[in-house]
């Protein structure tokens, strides 16, 4: 990852049929745009490639888990459950909804521990969000299983695992929907962008109709013609950043392919440090191979361990200093504020609880955070890259766990 390192003639090829058109809008101008409708084809290829029936595409991440609650109508008075361990947006989506984000631990796959999810669940919980962070799902089926005792909707935030598995169906299908990103960051790009799935056909209806301003989208009539079933928003996708997913999504599978083989190759140096410890996969379960995470004895040897690394001019991740992964740093949500006065939804909503956010309300999360390092996994990582990374984790790895 990410997909930017393969920018190349496929994007170019894709964006020029849209400049040719002239068309950068993703529905209308039926006669100007002589059959390209680069989004739809993006939403139609990523659904198969998922094994979902559904996808509608919108402008980031972080809007279709906006779309994906507003679909399943969570709002105020709602509770949403969340892992305490991951990317601000995830929490930021169920305030702009209206809802209360409930942290809840992780366990050692670096994901939603299911035993916390049940503790935090209260009458007022309407959806979980399991988050399979950096490329590896969480333990999925346990939560399912979990929600449906409960008739809790399940929202899963895969933003960071495109092509992970579990018993080989991709994550982000398990739930009734699953929201996915294309920043610059992801394994595959298209800049900003982002894609709602799901097999239900009532809530793709709901989601691609919020996501246009409630335009109910009927073929028979035409645009601005049509129905509204309720008040929506603009989350569309325009049809260069559609044309640019197609072009990353034709190199997945081989981009995952090279992620695997330079993973492994640091994998296998890391387990054979003793005193290394490797993320936990649930079971059946595959990553997507972005990113090794691995954990050292205790808090001070991964600094230095992290230290090491970085003095030597290598990337890794420290995620117990991380601004924007982790909740004892978000210093305005522990504060609660928002861009606008007053303390909703946190407080004094009707039918609603009180909630308090604190630094040590995730104990257990804390404990795994402070003794995590993660390297990620790059598509131009050559042999000699990784011979050098390998000679570093063992020559760090033996000073400081000997």
């Amino acid at each position: 990852m990410p997909g930017y390192e393969w920018i190349g003639t496929e994007e170019k090829e894709q964006i020029k049929d849209v400049l040719d058109t002239g068309i950068f809008f993703r529905y209308e101008f039926k006669n100007e745009r002589n059959g390209i409708y680069k989004v739809k084809e993006f939403e139609e290829r990523f659904a198969a490639y998922n094994g979902a029936v559904y996808a509608h595409a919108v402008t980031s991440g972080t809007s279709a888990l906006k779309v994906a609650l507003a679909a399943l109508g969570v709002g105020p008075g709602d509770e949403v459950i969340t892992q305490g361990f991951t990317f601000v947006a995830t929490f930021e989506a169920i305030i702009e909804a209206g809802a209360i984000p409930i942290p809840s631990e992780i366990d050692e796959t670096l994901n939603m521990d299911p035993q916390d999810f049940e503790k935090k669940i209260t009458s007022r919980t309407k959806a979980v969000i399991p988050v399979h962070m950096l490329g590896s799902p969480a333990r999925i089926k346990e939560i399912l299983t979990i929600a449906q005792r409960h008739n809790i909707k399940v929202i899963e935030d895969t933003a960071q695992a495109l092509g992970a598995e579990v018993e080989g169906r991709k994550v982000g299908t398990w739930g009734e929907m699953g929201t996915f990103s294309f920043d610059f960051y992801k394994t595959i790009t298209t800049g900003e962008g982002g894609m709602v799935v799901t097999n239900n056909r009532d809530l793709y209806l709901r989601a691609s109709e919020y996501a246009d301003h409630g335009h109910d989208h009927n073929p028979a009539v035409g645009r601005a013609l049509e129905g509204r079933n309720f008040l929506g928003f603009n989350y569309r996708m325009t049809e260069l950043n559609g044309a640019i997913g197609l072009a990353q999504l034709s190199k997945l599978p081989e981009m995952i392919k090279v992620q695997e083989k330079n993973q492994a190759s640091i994998r296998k140096t890391l387990e054979s440090i003793q005193g290394v410890t490797m993320r936990r996969l649930p079971d059946e379960g595959k990553d997507s191979f972005t990113h090794i995470c691995f954990l050292l004895p205790d808090a001070e040897k991964a600094i230095a361990f992290h230290k090491g690394l970085t003095e030597k001019g290598l990337t890794a991740i420290y995620f117990k200093n991380n601004l924007w992964h982790f909740l004892p740093n978000w210093e305005h949500l522990i504060e609660r504020k928002t861009a606008w006065p007053g303390p909703l939804p946190f407080a004094g909503m009707p039918n609603a609880r009180e909630v308090v956010y604190s630094k040590d309300m995730l104990p257990k999360t804390t404990s795994i955070v402070e003794r995590l390092l993660v390297i990620p996994i790059f598509l131009k990582m050559d042999t000699d890259t990784l011979a050098r990374i390998e000679m570093e984790l063992k020559t760090i790895g033996n000073k400081i766990l000997q």
